[in-house]
């Protein structure tokens, strides 16, 4: 599903205000990161992701690779952090409504 302008500018706007929940460090984009990625895109669909000082991958690349794991789209990239957003399934949490 890919994001439409006026989507990216909305969940930019959301994402501004999030912290971090899944760093990337030295190991990379493994399948630990990607199962801790999945989690939290299940439990509030747009996510904050940063990426360490001693990673081999640039903050794009990381965010393709993770994205491409995980099925997300990757809304923003600035410096050593991305936003991710993948629509939830599940029905006990507040979807994103976008416009």
């Amino acid at each position: 599903m890919a994001l439409t302008g006026k989507q990216v500018r909305q969940l930019r706007a959301l994402a501004h205000h999030l912290n971090p929940v899944v760093h990337i460090g030295k190991a990379d984009v493994t399948d630990a990161i990607a199962k801790q990625a999945e989690e939290a895109l299940d439990a509030h669909e747009l996510i904050k992701c940063s990426v360490q000082d001693g990673s081999l991958l640039s903050c794009r690349e990381a965010a393709d690779q993770l994205a491409e794991l995980v099925g997300a789209e990757v809304v923003q990239v600035i410096g050593h952090r991305f936003s991710l957003y993948r629509a939830s399934s599940r029905k006990d949490i507040e979807h994103i409504k976008l416009g």
